[in-house]
């Protein structure tokens, strides 16, 4: 059920666009985007497109294409400025900005007096690539987007605690959903791969992924089943050459997979999903894994823990992770815990997702006319604070009681 009320103009602001191909935020605006357009809602996508044919609609929202600076410490940034440019004379009734990197631009459209929330995403100050200047800004654009947003919006409960800690701001916790992804392995063969017979890790070549950890974790094991490694990045040569030096000729690398069926069915025909990122909050990867039921052994961080429960397995180092893989190898039968695993997706709907941002957008719309008095996030401080702690000490409670489950699954 979706809230009712005025429908609404919203720009989405800050990501690669639609349809999704890259990340977080490119899957919330493709899912959400196309939810809240099917409702009623006028939804303009801002898109840093490089292809020739750049379509002005999808899915009923729409486009706006602008470029981008292609440099690391610039292309979001370029990107987000250019289509700040345009809002600014094409306005919209609410406005959302995804990633707090962009926190300079809400000054101008505070100024056109259009209400506008921030995804903060993680914690990108922590990612190893960015050192000296580029961390200090991260933090910088933390501080602004608390100060300059009308609403925070937080992925993972272990992101909106950071903020609440760190600045002693409120945010609304809205998470991404879990597909749901049949079975099926028509498309597999054509990896010369059998269903549940490897190992699989998908993600963006970037330190704290752990991409290396994984790949030399698995060196480090008696796994016999191959490790099928899926992704890349651009800016990391450096990187990418350390992983494949781990390597062994287990291993199996597979760059990137575009074709969506065929990556579905990697995910659901995998022995075990190997998951190493660290610093993102809720990740879409993990979703799709927990989503096809696939058993999953996590970095041990607080925002793993939080999606998988005492359904999954942990690893903090190589050793721990080769010890994983052998346990998931021994198990001669491992149905109970696909079951359990894709039972955790159910709490991760996109419907539900979408009623959150439509009822964000419809607080953010009727609270514009006192916004200059007062911010947005800091009119509901005390009674969003109250349901916080709530929630985190129910939340302690249940991680407690689950503890020794989590430490008994391969």
């Amino acid at each position: 059920m979706h809230s009712g009320g005025t429908e609404l103009s919203i720009a989405l602001v800050g990501t690669r666009g639609v349809p999704a191909r890259y990340g977080g935020f490119e899957t919330a605006v493709d899912e959400v985007g196309t939810r809240l357009a099917e409702r009623g809602h006028r939804v303009r996508v801002y898109c840093r497109s490089q292809d020739a044919d750049r379509p002005a609609e999808y899915h009923g929202m729409e486009l706006v294409h602008r470029g981008a600076v292609h440099r690391r410490s610039l292309e979001t940034l370029s990107h987000s400025g250019l289509s700040v440019a345009h809002l600014m004379t094409h306005r919209t009734d609410v406005a959302i900005v995804f990633n707090a990197a962009n926190s300079p631009y809400l000054p101008l459209i505070r100024a056109a007096r259009i209400p506008v929330a921030t995804h903060v995403d993680g914690l990108e100050w922590r990612r190893d690539k960015w050192k000296g200047a580029g961390r200090r800004y991260y933090r910088m654009a933390e501080s602004a987007a608390v100060r300059w947003s009308d609403a925070l919006i937080a992925d993972a409960q272990g992101i909106a605690d950071y903020y609440r800690d760190e600045f002693h701001a409120d945010t609304r916790l809205i998470a991404y959903g879990a597909p749901r992804i049949a079975g099926g392995d028509d498309l597999l063969a054509t990896t010369g791969l059998a269903p549940h017979g490897y190992h699989l890790v998908v993600a963006r070549f970037e330190p704290e992924n752990h991409v290396h950890t994984i790949v030399d974790g698995y060196r480090r094991s008696s796994a016999t089943l191959p490790l099928v490694v899926v992704g890349s990045a651009p800016y990391a040569d450096e990187y990418t050459a350390r992983v494949h030096a781990l390597a062994d000729e287990r291993v199996r690398f597979l760059g990137g997979v575009w074709d969506q069926r065929l990556l579905d069915q990697l995910y659901a025909n995998a022995r075990t999903y190997l998951h190493g990122h660290s610093v993102g909050g809720t990740n879409p990867s993990l979703l799709r894994a927990i989503g096809a039921g696939t058993p999953t052994i996590a970095y041990d961080v607080v925002f793993n823990r939080e999606v998988l429960g005492p359904a999954g397995g942990y690893f903090g180092t190589e050793d721990e992770l080769a010890r994983r893989l052998e346990d998931a190898e021994a198990l001669a039968d491992d149905t109970a815990l696909r079951d359990e695993t894709r039972a955790r997706s159910l709490a991760y709907d996109w419907d539900d997702v979408a009623d959150r941002y439509e009822a964000l957008c419809h607080d953010l719309a009727d609270h514009v006319q006192v916004r200059a008095h007062r911010p947005f996030t800091t009119q509901r401080v005390g009674a969003e604070r109250s349901r916080t702690r709530k929630a985190d000490a129910a939340s302690a409670a249940s991680t407690a009681s689950t503890a020794p489950a989590e430490t008994a699954r391969p």
